[in-house]
């Protein structure tokens, strides 16, 4: 039997993906074969398929962090598992797939009468947001945050989570979607016309406590002059590496190390992304996805799923989200 997948056949632009058929993939010792309902598409993916990603695996393989679907086949030695459970993964490579195989302990259940399609942007975004919020800022209520890319995918989760937390918020984004971010309880700011330092200045007086920055390059030393005293930034990830290069990775570790010798009684807190220890182990990050599963059942968040494709228009979900085209989280589903 075969199955469709994704792949990245060179590094380059969105027609380097390409789908394919491939045989079934068997369930090794302790995994399990999901089949897979939905896969979440985040900016990590556009780099791997640049060739920006450190740590990708040889060409061709297919991208995709996160899954949400139904166990189809359980491994040798899982017993803890049942067929037809519906579960979500954090796969890092592999997600753009109809099935995949994943160690049976990197499960988290799915709560009943959940739609995989709105479960699926938890698996990375909330769990990146709120491991940012609360596991690196440690932001306490009343605070304020300056949250860059407001209305993409981990900007939309950080804007929810942060309103639960009962924080002050601002976010940067065009001014297409400045109606979306008062939704979500912020303040926009338009970065394509405005400072955002100095507007921020002027909407505060003295500044933010935290930012949480994606961007990095010299703009990681824009939003260290948001913060006022005692302020965090919190750098985690570096988009100017998918424009500019691999360079620009290492002249913005050199920049935040300049940043956190500076005797200004602001603090940057280093760190990447979830899969960066200590603050994302495994099992903290299957804690935290579970805790928001919860919020999810109860309807105390809401993902913003700017667009449903189907697998294969994978190609163009990469285009829309490299143009900033779509707000929340592209989610790919699987017609089996």
């Amino acid at each position: 039997m075969k199955y469709r997948r994704v792949v990245i056949t060179r590094h380059g632009n969105p027609d380097a993906l390409q789908v394919v058929l491939a045989p079934l993939p068997e369930p090794a010792e302790g995994q399990v074969r999901i089949k897979v309902q939905a896969a979440g598409v985040a900016f990590v993916d556009l780099m791997m398929r640049a060739g920006r990603y450190p740590g990708a695996p040889p060409l061709p393989y297919s991208p995709g962090f996160d899954v949400v679907g139904r166990i189809d086949k359980l491994g040798p030695g899982v017993e803890n598992r049942r067929l037809g459970d519906m579960v979500a993964a954090l796969t890092r490579f592999g997600g753009y797939a109809e099935y995949v195989c994943v160690p049976a302990d990197h499960l988290v259940p799915v709560p009943p009468n959940t739609e995989a399609v709105d479960a699926a942007p938890l698996v990375l975004n909330y769990v990146t947001a709120y491991q940012l919020l609360h596991r690196v800022a440690r932001v306490q209520k009343g605070e304020r945050i300056l949250v860059h890319g407001g209305a993409g995918g981990v900007g939309t989760a950080l804007l929810q989570l942060g309103k639960l937390a009962g924080l002050e918020m601002y976010a940067t984004a065009s001014k297409g979607k400045h109606e979306l971010i008062k939704d979500l309880g912020a303040t926009p700011i338009d970065y394509q016309n405005e400072d955002f330092v100095a507007r921020i200045r002027e909407l505060t007086g003295d500044g933010v406590d935290a930012v949480f920055d994606p961007i990095g390059g010299w703009h990681w030393r824009r939003s260290y002059r948001c913060l006022r005293r005692g302020g965090r930034l919190v750098p985690y990830g570096v988009s100017v590496a998918f424009h500019e290069g691999m360079g620009k990775i290492a002249s913005s570790l050199a920049l935040l190390l300049w940043l956190m010798l500076i005797p200004s009684g602001r603090k940057v807190c280093w760190i990447f992304g979830v899969m960066a220890p200590p603050y994302s182990s495994r099992k903290l990050a299957q804690e935290d996805l579970a805790m928001l599963f919860g919020l999810l059942f109860h309807g105390k968040i809401r993902p913003i799923i700017g667009m449903r494709l189907p697998l294969d228009d994978a190609m163009r979900a990469h285009i829309l989200l490299q143009q900033s085209k779509v707000t929340g989280k592209i989610v790919l589903y699987c017609n089996h």
